[in-house]
């Protein structure tokens, strides 16, 4: 009898319960949940009535399952038709009234179509200037095909992640993340190497954007002081609206330099895009670095959307303006012609690694969807999107690229670069770019620092001394690769494959097959899969430094 008057939640079961996840003895925590009543027997504004006797029958059934779940025997855990959804809760009290959980999940729920355009809008950063140069380097046709591919890859992959909290049995997983599922398999050397690999393409994106930020805002000066000195692009060596950067610097005549006016020479000295302008930003951005909350940064994320389209639009007015200019030489490139079939085809997969990486936030992301059943169906779709995006984008730039003046080869890691820096609509795509990524640069800076000093000192503030040096470190790294290593396709390929290997490729394959194996239902045909999905994380890897 007194055990009768007991709380259904209780504060020392939750606060036990983290105690206990890497045992697999731990009962199913939904028998903890807070008790459930139908809608209708809810009572509305009047606390001091009660509900209905159906209700009453409910709370005997649960104090019935209850004392069921006592003994050793899972198998007598509450099914899970007598148990509800999180975003139906209702918190049921001894005295027979019954509240309503507000402001709880269900209240934020969003439909498909905002978590399908939430990640594809996740997933559209930096790597889509650079799927036009990947396509060269493997061959236009093999391009394609690789695109293609990869994009079904990680999709698979990306699942497997979705549903990695789902097939740990007897624990309550709901608000778990897939570094802590790494943890229940592999101890903390799983979730730590979950952390440092998810770190490596946060760090990366952030020496990406330093050196994207440096070009954007060199090119933006630059068309300024043209415009109002009434100066014609040098880049203009052709009659074309297009530009081949490789040739021009490999030019004897530098027409910056020889030019006899001063003030052109002085703009140039102090406004270098490798020089000078890595330093400009430390001015703007390392401020913005040590704000301790990121909130107002947050604001500003729908530009990415934004920017996407608009780069859609470019390129989709740029192909109309210049042209389809193909030629289809399967083995050997010539002149002006790439072959359609190239041995450094490991730089496009290792640049698709990171255009296709969402592994380590896809949980967050479909937390928030309505309809859970159609997580998959609604994941699918953002994946296909996504691939028909950079398809579109990489296949009108090189398509349109004229060949002849030009090679192929000429298609820069930044497609944008492939046009003058006095091109109006390509200003306007620099300057847009460039303000979305610096109000997005400290909101990648607060996650890495999250990261950071919430695994090293539980406290994503520590002190603002802790802050600083973190920030000063990361800033660093952009500024130098930004003036000794600005290329971007690299880069992006590097980080990539790197962090690919443990989230995209490697630990997802293996979280599945030990799932399996303790269930006693893994098979060889879906052990030699996944087998060949870690070896492919492998050689993609290897393939960055050989090709």
């Amino acid at each position: 009898m007194d055990e009768d008057w007991k709380p259904l939640v209780n504060s020392d079961q939750n606060s036990e319960s983290s105690d206990r996840r890497d045992s697999t003895d731990f009962l199913d925590c939904k028998a903890k949940r807070p008790f459930h009543v139908e809608p209708k027997n809810i009572v509305k504004d009047d606390l001091r009535e009660r509900v209905s006797s159906e209700a009453s029958i409910l709370n005997s059934r649960l104090h019935y399952y209850s004392r069921l779940t006592a003994s050793s025997d899972r198998l007598l855990s509450p099914p899970d038709h007598v148990i509800p959804q999180p975003e139906e809760i209702y918190i049921y009290s001894p005295l027979g009234t019954a509240f309503k959980v507000k402001g709880g999940d269900g209240a934020s729920k969003n439909p498909s179509i905002v978590t399908i355009f939430a990640i594809w809008n996740t997933m559209m950063g930096t790597s889509i200037l650079s799927i036009p140069w990947g396509i060269k380097q493997a061959g236009f046709t093999l391009g394609v095909l690789i695109l293609s591919a990869m994009g079904l890859l990680t999709l698979y992959c990306c699942y497997r992640v979705l549903k990695s909290p789902k097939s740990i049995p007897y624990i309550d997983t709901s608000d778990w993340e897939f570094p802590d599922v790494c943890r229940y398999y592999f101890g903390k050397c799983g979730q730590l190497s979950s952390l440092v690999f998810s770190l490596v393409s946060l760090l990366g994106a952030m020496v990406i954007y330093w050196v994207l930020m440096s070009n954007f805002l060199y090119n933006t000066g630059k068309f300024i002081y043209n415009y109002a000195h009434n100066i014609s692009d040098p880049d203009f060596g052709s009659n074309t609206s297009v530009i081949c950067p490789y040739q021009l610097h490999n030019s004897s005549m530098d027409i910056s330099i020889t030019s006899n006016n001063t003030s052109d020479a002085l703009f140039h000295f102090w406004w270098s895009k490798t020089n000078t302008i890595p330093f400009y930003l430390i001015i703007l951005l390392l401020p913005l670095l040590n704000f301790r909350s990121a909130s107002f940064f947050a604001r500003f994320t729908f530009l990415g959307t934004i920017s996407v389209m608009y780069l859609i639009f470019l390129v989709t007015l740029k192909a109309i303006q210049l042209g389809f200019h193909l030629e289809f030489h399967w083995f050997h490139s010539n002149d002006f012609f790439v072959a359609e079939f190239r041995t450094l085809f490991p730089q496009l997969t290792g640049v698709l690694t990171l255009a296709f990486f969402i592994h380590n936030c896809i949980i967050t992301l479909m937390k928030n969807n309505r309809h859970q059943e159609n997580n998959i169906r609604d994941l699918s779709v953002a994946y296909l999107l996504v691939g028909l995006t950079y398809l579109y984008v990489g296949v009108l730039i090189f398509a349109s690229f004229p060949s002849p003046p030009f090679s192929k080869d000429c298609i820069e890691p930044n497609f944008l670069d492939n046009f003058p820096s006095s091109d109006v609509l390509v200003f306007i795509a620099r300057a847009f770019l460039l303000f979305q990524m610096t109000s997005v640069y400290p909101l990648l800076g607060y996650l890495a620092r999250v990261q950071i000093m919430g695994y090293l000192f539980n406290n994503s503030y520590p002190s603002f001394f802790h802050v600083i040096t973190l920030n000063i470190f990361i800033v660093a790294a952009g500024v130098l690769m930004a003036k000794f290593y600005p290329d971007i396709g690299s880069i992006i390929r590097y980080s990539g494959a790197t962090c690919g290997l443990a989230l995209v490729f490697v630990l997802p394959a293996l979280v599945h097959m030990i799932s399996l194996k303790r269930q006693g239902e893994l098979k060889w045909p879906s052990a030699i899969f996944h087998s060949l999905l870690i070896l492919l994380g492998i050689a993609n890897l290897l393939g960055q430094f050989f090709m």
